[in-house]
């Protein structure tokens, strides 16, 4: 069990005093939730594909020790330090998602991956984390300094990202930054003019998307009319969650897994749906709300601008992945292939959101005086 004293003054020490202990032990249970599920999940996805049974498992493990290193060693940065890595890491991985275009491995019609030897890297996914703390830094500097465009410079780095995002196409994880982006600028101060403008874009963006890309308007005729398409994998998702009900049918004891494609990613909460009940499913809500309140609660006291937005573009790009992974799975919204944070397979995903979480973290500690 870690103790420090109060009067320690090494690293350890003041992290351990300064950081939101309720926020770090949430997101160490759902990380925890995630090694269940994964266990319980991949075996039949293993199976289908003739690998080993504990294929998918084993390299999700594989990544855990890093991904808690990168989330707890990040967790121990000062802001200002923050914002440098997230500047770095923003230049480095924006360069490889345009790399994609060229260079990139095409997976289900998308080309979002690049292969580093055996290890396949989905740059796109650390683009989110570092670009809300980028964006928070420019929209800071502008409210600090009206002579400073900072609105303009983020203004172009979305611009940037969500034409690099559209392109591959990846219209789910530019709605989510899309969103994030508009809720920072909101709380920078955004003048009624680009507030009506922002809404405006979105709503053509959508319906563009709908009108032009075949697969956005067949997931969402699906969602209106299930009999319009195929609809298999949300009638099998929501098939689990009638078999579990309340209590579940036990660990390892599921069927829908067995003939769900994207048991262990897309649609891993169903199993946990079937497997474990409602009540273990609310219970997962209840730990991704509390991350999510906890970081607004921090973010709502303070007094540094930058923080209060990097925390709250992080928090709402967790809180958002979230939801409409969840809500896709139990058909509240049309399906969309994205990762419920730590739970689902994916090694890009769970170092990304350790990144994210790792600022967080860092940006939710107790400063005296508000110190940078």
């Amino acid at each position: 069990m870690i103790s420090f004293s109060r009067v320690d003054t090494s690293i350890m020490g003041r992290w351990w005093w300064t950081v939101d202990r309720w926020l770090l032990t949430s997101l160490l249970l759902i990380v925890g939730v995630g090694a269940i599920l994964t266990l319980a999940a991949s075996p039949p996805v293993a199976a289908r594909l003739h690998l080993d049974t504990y294929h998918f498992a084993l390299r999700q493990f594989a990544y855990l020790p890093l991904a808690l290193a990168v989330m707890l060693g990040v967790s121990m940065l000062t802001p200002i330090q923050v914002r440098r890595l997230a500047t770095l890491g923003f230049g480095v991985f924006i360069l490889l998602t345009a790399s994609t275009h060229f260079l990139g491995a095409e997976i289900k019609g998308a080309a979002r991956w690049v292969s580093l030897g055996s290890f396949t890297l989905q740059p796109s996914e650390f683009v989110k984390p570092t670009f809300a703390v980028v964006a928070a830094w420019m929209f800071a500097e502008w409210r600090k300094d009206g002579t400073f465009p900072g609105h303009f410079i983020a203004i172009g780095l979305f611009g940037l990202v969500a034409g690099l995002l559209v392109t591959q196409p990846d219209f789910g994880m530019t709605a989510v930054i899309s969103a994030v982006w508009g809720i920072q600028f909101f709380l920078a101060g955004l003048p009624v003019f680009f507030v009506v403008l922002v809404a405006f874009l979105f709503m053509t963006g959508s319906m563009v998307a709908y009108m032009t890309v075949d697969h956005v308007k067949s997931r969402v005729d699906r969602f209106l009319d299930p009999t319009s398409g195929d609809s298999y994998q949300i009638s099998r998702s929501l098939e689990a969650f009638q078999n579990g009900g309340f209590l579940g049918t036990g660990p390892g004891e599921g069927q829908i897994k067995h003939v769900l494609p994207d048991a262990h990613t897309d649609f891993i909460f169903a199993v946990a749906g079937e497997e474990f009940g409602m009540i273990a499913c609310l219970l997962i809500i209840g730990l991704f709300a509390t991350v999510v309140l906890r970081g607004f609660a921090r973010m709502f006291r303070e007094d540094n601008l930058f923080v209060l937005l990097a925390v709250g573009g992080l928090v709402t790009q967790f809180g958002l992945q979230a939801v409409i992974n969840m809500a896709s799975t139990t058909h509240l919204m049309p399906t969309k292939g994205m990762t419920l944070p730590f739970i689902s397979y994916g090694g890009s995903s769970l170092l990304s959101l350790a990144l994210g979480m790792g600022m967080l973290l860092s940006l939710t500690r107790r400063r005296p005086g508000g110190d940078l």
